[in-house]
């Protein structure tokens, strides 16, 4: 007998040893054959769970997303339609009958309904834009949804006529908005975002805000289905006073509009309880800073007896939704770099629910998912981990394990090495705070070996990375580099106070963090003093220029759509209005020199690194000419530098597949010139 295991071990040995020896290290098509879960919405009853399935065209070159539903005990899951274009924002039915949702036709996006019993769908509208924040009426018979109302753009002058034939070039575009641009979008149309009503069988969509203010979602309803609650600025000066927002609820017979909020800050995300008595909803008093916790705010249904029901947990509050008794609310909050779930009563009691929901920012390791609940209680989520992008997770009230539904990427990941992500924690060497990173070996990681050392800074700065999948850092340890990214300070999921130490001070100790981590994986043995390489981008871009003006200790960088000059960046950004005072004192005519002692460039006379420049040719956040600043100093500096920019792309460089592969491959082809390998 004992022969017959010892047979039956080494033959388990054997297999899983050629298995393994088959499987490849992850590639740059493999980009292309991801795919994960967004947007999960659990039934009331809880029985079943439609999904948006998300994936990569590989000769559209995009993300491609249809509408999947399955039973929650896992017997049935299926495509939702038999239409093969971009589905999204499914919305159960009060008593869960029927689906809503948003789905392309050859005019736009447009509303449908999925009836669960017939499993049949009808597009229900002929609208002008694309709806958005669906939300069904308490009875069921109606939709709100926003929408964009388009204005006609302002006229200076009248051309003289052309003559007939004459091909002319296209007409001036004139702008008189503050906000008339932004990235990834490009030229803003003039026009304002209004509630509609539509019946849930289709018709007339009906307009029940008015005037030149954003109105936005998400919507929710008085329990008579009587008002709608939304979030807006109908203040006079609203366009300057860009940070504020309040509650408002208006009439959905007469159109009257209410104010529930009048503090300074942004109050918004407003949910209506099930007994209709209460309102609970997200913000902040704004005290003009760097960071502000977003808190969970609850008051009465006309607004009286306002109260914070987070002031225990120094963590922001997202996505907040009302248990069936209306004893409190499931919300979202990021902790130490992992996104969790968690539920806090009316008494302000917090409980942890779920880890790991994310999973769906897949070039870097970015908080993000989103989740929903049933009338039991029952979660539904996107959950992700280093070693995948985004599942659907659920998670039954009485259950002690969490359950994951689908494997999307079994087929593909099963048969690929991945790196190994490991944790770390070290000390500052500025005020001895605890600071959290994490460390992503090659694939077939030998500690006998040196490798060279990637350090690999987050964008934002105020945002996180965490252990969650990384289709760019994977490919950086495909192609043998140890990877470290860090959350120095000034990054979010560890308090305000942590948060807010960029204030007027960015860069600044945050630098010191970074360096900090460098040089304790140099003590562990991870990293080599002469195999040190550095890149990041955006705010990680920033960082990565600011590091190499500081010292010269790294073979080469890779700076990524950086800024390089805060006084030429901040007024040609798609946000050029909202940098001062919450980032530096004032604007940048009145404190010329804090805008430059911040500005990487102003270090360049320091760097001897050689360094590649990259940046999306159709940036609007932090703009090619900033990029070129530094690529064209360092060329009149005679230091060893190139400049890349990527056709098409805006800030979000890897929003398109072969943009994502574009970045990594020319950022490991410049590090490799540089690379000391043994």
């Amino acid at each position: 007998m004992q022969l017959k295991r010892l047979i039956f071990t080494v033959i388990v040995l054997v297999l899983v040893f050629e298995l393994d020896a088959q499987k490849t290290s992850f590639s740059y098509l493999d980009v292309y054959d991801l795919e994960y879960v967004s947007d999960p919405q659990i039934s009331p009853d809880g029985n079943w769970v439609v999904y948006r399935r998300m994936g990569f065209d590989i000769m559209e070159d995009k993300a491609k997303g249809n509408l999947w539903i399955m039973k929650t005990d896992g017997s049935i899951h299926q495509k939702l339609t038999s239409r093969e274009v971009n589905e999204s924002s499914p919305r159960w039915s009060p008593n869960g009958d029927r689906l809503s949702f948003v789905s392309a036709t050859d005019e736009g996006s447009e509303l449908y309904i999925y009836w669960i019993n017939s499993g049949k769908f009808a597009r229900i509208s002929q609208l002008p834009f694309g709806p958005g924040a669906l939300s069904w009426s308490p009875n069921g018979e109606q939709l709100a949804f926003v929408m964009n109302v388009k204005k006609k753009p302002p006229v200076l002058a009248r051309m003289p006529e052309k003559p007939k034939g004459a091909k002319w070039a296209e007409p001036a575009r004139i702008t008189d908005r503050l906000y008339h641009e932004a990235d990834g979008r490009g030229y803003i149309s003039p026009g304002f975002d209004h509630i509609f009503l539509i019946a849930a069988q289709g018709g007339y969509a009906r307009q029940i805000t008015s005037g030149d203010f954003h109105h936005r979602g998400p919507l929710t309803w008085s329990r008579d289905g009587e008002k709608i609650y939304f979030s807006a600025n109908r203040a006079e000066d609203w366009e300057y006073d860009f940070r504020n927002s309040e509650i408002y609820s208006v009439g959905v017979y007469d159109g009257k509009i209410e104010v529930l909020t009048t503090r300074s800050g942004p109050d918004s995300n407003p949910a209506v309880s099930p007994n209709g008595k209460y309102i609970a909803y997200t913000g902040y008093e704004d005290k003009v800073q760097t960071y502000q916790l977003r808190k969970l705010h609850l008051m009465d249904i006309d607004g009286n007896n306002k109260k914070v029901l987070s002031n225990a947990l120094d963590r922001s509050i997202s996505n907040i939704k009302w248990d069936t008794r209306s004893a409190g609310l499931y919300f979202t909050y990021d902790d130490k770099g992992n996104t969790k779930i968690g539920y806090i009563t009316l008494g302000g009691a917090v409980k942890k629910m779920a880890d790991d929901l994310g999973g769906t920012s897949i070039g870097r390791p970015y908080a993000g998912g989103s989740y929903s609940v049933s009338r039991n209680g029952t979660l539904a989520y996107t959950h992700g981990r280093p070693e995948y992008p985004a599942e659907l997770a659920l998670l039954a009230p009485a259950a002690k394990k969490v359950t994951l539904a689908t494997h999307l990427n079994a087929s593909l990941l099963q048969h690929r090495k991945l790196g190994k992500v490991e944790e770390i924690w070290y000390k500052s060497s500025y005020d001895q705070r605890d600071l959290q990173a994490w460390v992503v070996y090659p694939p077939d990681y030998d500690d006998s070996k040196s490798y060279p050392f990637l350090v690999e800074n987050h964008g934002g700065p105020i945002s996180n990375y965490g252990d969650r999948f990384s289709a760019e850092i994977q490919l950086y340890a495909a192609a043998g580099y140890i990877v470290y990214y860090p959350n120095p300070r000034g990054s979010t999921s560890y308090g305000e106070e942590f948060g807010n130490l960029l204030y007027n001070n960015y860069p600044g100790e945050d630098y010191i963090d970074v360096m900090d981590g460098v040089d304790f994986c140099i003590s562990k043995g991870i990293a080599k003093e002469d195999q040190l390489y550095v890149t990041g981008g955006s705010a990680g871009g920033i960082m990565s220029a600011w590091m190499i003006g500081k010292n010269n200790r790294f073979e080469a960088a890779v700076v990524a759509k950086p800024v390089m000059n805060w006084i030429s960046k901040t007024l040609v950004a798609d946000n050029y209005f909202g940098y001062a005072n919450s980032r530096y004192p004032g604007q940048p005519w009145e404190n010329f020199e804090g805008y430059w002692k911040f500005s990487p460039l102003s270090l360049v006379g320091n760097i001897e690194t050689p360094t590649m420049v990259m940046v999306g040719m159709d940036d609007l956040r932090t703009p090619p000419s900033e990029a070129k600043q530094l690529y064209h100093a360092l060329k009149l500096r005679k230091i060893e530098t190139v400049l890349v920019e990527i056709p098409g792309a805006s800030h979000g460089i890897a929003n398109r597949p072969s943009n994502l592969i574009t970045k990594v491959v020319h950022t490991v082809a410049w590090l490799n010139k540089y690379s000391k390998r043994e």
